[in-house]
């Protein structure tokens, strides 16, 4: 049962940590097209942003910390047989780094030294349904 709902709340967690990861690229996508002069549109896409992220981070952590509860405490993936688990760790760095690189962007954004086009943003954006697919194929899959 305790193992039932440590996955269920760390699939929860998991689903809206990748909604933000979804989502705070968009604005990115918004703030680039702000044209010269918009400050308040500018300001407050960047405060979207800014709470969006700090929202994404505190839901990151439990979602973090009940998938190391799943890995060590219930010993999923260990063994021979789970290469699949060492693949998706390597996509959960990734998928940190992504967060972590999302905070680096708003910082620029916020000093208004972002010079990157609103079009490198939308392919940026595809970043986390590429790392979610890849999470997804492998927990389910285990094909190594």
């Amino acid at each position: 049962m305790a193992y039932l709902l440590v996955k269920s709340f760390h699939i929860f967690f998991i689903a809206s940590w990748f909604a933000g990861l979804f989502y705070l690229p968009r604005i990115f996508v918004n703030l680039a097209m702000v044209p010269p002069g918009s400050e308040a549109e500018r300001e407050r896409l960047v405060l979207m942003a800014r709470k969006l992220l700090r929202f994404m981070t505190i839901i990151a952590v439990p979602a973090v910390g009940l998938g190391l509860w799943l890995w060590i405490g219930f010993r999923i993936g260990w063994g021979p047989g789970n290469g699949w688990m060492h693949a998706k760790l390597v996509v959960v760095l990734l998928t940190i780094g992504y967060h972590h690189g999302c905070g680096v962007i708003l910082k620029k954004f916020e000093a208004d030294t972002m010079a990157r086009s609103h079009v490198w943003f939308r392919w940026f954006n595809e970043a986390p349904v590429l790392l979610m697919l890849a999470t997804i194929i492998l927990v389910v899959l285990k094909p190594f």
